[in-house]
């Protein structure tokens, strides 16, 4: 019936992981992240590196509430306000540290959510032609690049926590997931040509993505997999 204390957790991790310095530590029942606190705490005793998975139901504050007149309206965004600022007052505190240069008191916020993709469930022979323009474009009208990169993280099965750049290339957005682990270009103008695609392919990621609604033409599209074949044969293509 009261919050757990930091102190008390940051114990128990050092008993579950015997001084292990790069686990995991997950918290189901995150509540208002103590969790998290305690492990960068921990880290900036030990100059670790652990990380840490917190889970919370957007579970409503009380109207009558302290955090609810404070402007949080659920226990999730409490913790997330939590993890800045203890995160924060730990760097601030910790200035004279060994591993306090080294501290990554970073964190990325998923939400679950319902696919990207549209969902389409017509058979041929009730498709109507009047309506065929509603299916060129296969993916939600509402999701950003944002929400199809974690998809396609997600399908390849790549880390979530990796460090993630954005970079223009003949003046199209490219994710870059921890440098060549994944190339994504999720430009919907329909402008992708072979030029573009040759670019990209110096770069010579493992993996690249791209939205089919962004190549200039069928030509392009069938040609992309023979290009990166050429120029970058161990990069796996893959469109959606």
């Amino acid at each position: 019936s009261y919050p757990k204390p930091t102190s008390l957790l940051r114990r128990l991790i050092q008993y579950a992981i015997y001084q292990e310095k790069g686990q995991i530590v997950l918290d189901f029942f995150a509540g208002s992240s103590t969790t998290a606190h305690a492990v960068m705490q921990l880290n900036v005793e030990d100059g670790g590196n652990r990380q840490f998975i917190m889970v919370q139901l957007p579970e409503a504050c009380d109207p009558k509430s302290e955090a609810f007149k404070a402007g949080y309206k659920t226990i999730a965004e409490i913790g997330k306000e939590r993890i800045r600022r203890a995160g924060q007052k730990i760097k601030a505190d910790n200035t004279d540290k060994e591993y306090i240069n080294q501290l990554d008191i970073g964190f990325r916020t998923l939400k679950i959510d319902t696919s990207n993709m549209s969902d389409v469930y017509y058979t041929p022979d009730a498709l109507d032609k009047a309506k065929f323009d509603l299916f060129v474009d296969n993916i939600k009208p509402d999701r950003t690049p944002e929400d199809l990169l974690f998809q396609v993280m997600l399908d390849w099965g790549v880390d979530l926590a990796l460090p993630i750049t954005k970079q223009s290339i003949q003046g199209k957005d490219v994710f870059f997931v921890d440098g060549n682990v994944l190339a994504a270009c999720f430009d919907a103008s329909g402008s992708i040509d072979e030029a573009f695609v040759k670019e990209l392919a110096k770069q010579q990621p493992l993996r690249v993505v791209f939205r089919d609604a962004g190549y200039k033409n069928s030509a392009v599209k069938i040609n992309v997999e023979q290009i990166f074949k050429l120029l970058s044969p161990a990069t796996e293509v893959k469109c959606i």
